[in-house]
C-alpha cells in the first residue's frame, strides 16, 4: 500500500496565510472578486498536495513475459518546490518484468502519487523509477519526464514553450545499451 494524504492540513491557517501573503503583495482581498480568493487558494493547494492512497497491485508473471512494458504520455502536474508555481507534462514509465508484473493503471497512479507534493523534476523522475524497483523487483526500470515549468515560462527567462526532459534508469535499462536504446525509442 502506498500511503497518501497530506498530514497536518489546517485550512483555516492556510487561508489566513494566503490572505496575509496577498496583502503583503499589495492585493486588496476585500474587493468583491477577491474576497473568497484566500480560501480558494488554501483549498487549491491542499488539493494539489494531497495524494490519495492506493494499492500497488502486482501479479505473478506466470507467462514469463520478459519484454518491455511501457506506459507513454501519462499526464502529470505538480508544483515546483522553489517557486510554488506549477509544472506539468508527460511521463513515460516502463519496466522489464521479473517474477511479477504490475497493474497498468498503477504506472499512472505512481506518477500522480509522487507529483502530489512540491517537487523538482529530477527528484520526481527518480522517485517513480526507484519505487518501481523497490515494489516490483524488475530486471530494469526507466522513467522519462518532459515538462513545461511555469517558473521558467511566466517569469525569469520567460521561455514559453521550453520543455525540460529528465530520465532515470535502473538495471538492464541502464546497463544494456540495446535495452536502453529500445526504451528511449519507444518512450
Amino acid at each position: 500500500r502506498i500511503a497518501g494524504g497530506a498530514p497536518g492540513v489546517d485550512l483555516d491557517a492556510a487561508q489566513q496565510a494566503a490572505a496575509d501573503f496577498l496583502a503583503a503583495l499589495g492585493i486588496d482581498v476585500d474587493q468583491d472578486g477577491l474576497r473568497e480568493t484566500p480560501g480558494r487558494m488554501a483549498r487549491a493547494y491542499a488539493e494539489l498536495f494531497t495524494a490519495p492512497p492506493f494499492e500497488l497491485t502486482t501479479f505473478p508473471n506466470e507467462d514469463g513475459y520478459d519484454e518491455l512494458v511501457l506506459a507513454r504520455d501519462i499526464p502529470f502536474r505538480t508544483v515546483c518546490e522553489h517557486h510554488l508555481l506549477p509544472f506539468s507534462g508527460l511521463a513515460h514509465v516502463g519496466y522489464l518484468p521479473g517474477d511479477r508484473i504490475l497493474g497498468l493503471s498503477k504506472l499512472a497512479r505512481l506518477v500522480g502519487h509522487f507529483a502530489a507534493r512540491p517537487q523538482t523534476q529530477e527528484r520526481l523522475t527518480r522517485q517513480v523509477a526507484d519505487s518501481l524497483v523497490t515494489h516490483l523487483s524488475p530486471h530494469g526500470a526507466g522513467v522519462v519526464l518532459e515538462a513545461e515549468h511555469s517558473c521558467m515560462t511566466l517569469r525569469g527567462a520567460r521561455a514559453i514553450g521550453a520543455k525540460t526532459v529528465t530520465s532515470a534508469m535502473h538495471g538492464t535499462l541502464r546497463d544494456d545499451p540495446r535495452a536502453r536504446a529500445e526504451f528511449f525509442a519507444m518512450a
